[in-house]
């Protein structure tokens, strides 16, 4: 036991040292006026690292594309990985994923990260508290932050759509009890969150990305490969199409 955890801190500070690596460049990016202006927010899931790992983003755009709809990707952060062109069309890079981050830190960034991309339409909050239980954060703690984040989203924009995700788990190997039954009742809470905090101009939309997830997509302990980042915008895009402005 003592052994995996160290296993994943050390992990952990790998992607803590290349997120502040990344965050380097200050210049601010032109805010978006596109209509669907979609936020990826989270951490080492959403920011990917190719070759080693993939981002879900990258597959759910192709998606968008196929689907002949008019978006555009927000955030601060910029995917400097090397993706092919599709159907003539250049990946868009931004997002907002920094590897290793909590959701404290999340909700500590987030206003700043707004005031900077402007208002999104919609928000794909991912594997909300996820590095909150691989660093053994109090869960209740995760809890109020993921409600907070929430919160300063929706003050931001009271008409904002937010798709929060029922965690994807971690290989079956470092799947403990304790890291199972925290996965277990967060998928339950992000139910409740996604009913508490929907309002009468905001929907909270709670998609399952754990049920049918399994070892076969994932690339290492935590990350997906090719085929988990396809499965994982598969979830989004089956909720996207029905909210997605014409």
């Amino acid at each position: 036991m003592k052994n995996l955890f160290k296993m994943l801190l050390i992990a952990i500070s790998v992607m803590l040292f290349n997120a502040c690596d990344k965050d380097n460049d200050t210049t601010p990016k032109p805010q978006s006026n596109s209509v669907n202006k979609i936020l990826p927010l989270g951490a080492s899931r959403v920011e990917g690292a190719r070759p080693d790992y993939e981002s879900f983003r990258y597959e759910l755009w192709k998606d968008l594309i196929d689907g002949g709809w008019t978006f555009d990707f927000i955030g601060t952060q910029s995917d400097n990985a090397s993706y092919p062109s599709y159907n003539g069309n250049d990946f868009d890079i931004d997002h907002e994923g920094r590897g290793g981050w909590t959701s404290g830190q999340i909700l500590d960034g987030l206003n700043s990260w707004l005031s900077e991309t402007g208002s999104p339409d919609i928000v794909l909050f991912s594997s909300p508290g996820g590095n909150d239980a691989l660093q053994e954060l109090p869960y209740e703690e995760a809890v109020e932050n993921i409600n907070n984040i929430i919160d300063i989203i929706q003050a931001n924009n009271p008409n904002v759509t937010i798709i929060i995700e029922q965690m994807a788990p971690g290989r079956s190997g470092i799947m403990t009890s304790e890291l199972t039954s925290y996965f277990d009742q967060m998928q339950q809470e992000v139910l409740s969150i996604a009913t508490n905090q929907t309002t009468s101009t905001s929907q909270v939309i709670a998609v399952d990305m754990f049920t049918g997830f399994n070892d076969s997509l994932l690339a290492d302990d935590v990350h997906y490969n090719e085929a988990g980042a396809e499965f994982i915008a598969n979830r989004y895009y089956n909720v996207l199409e029905n909210i997605l402005e014409e």
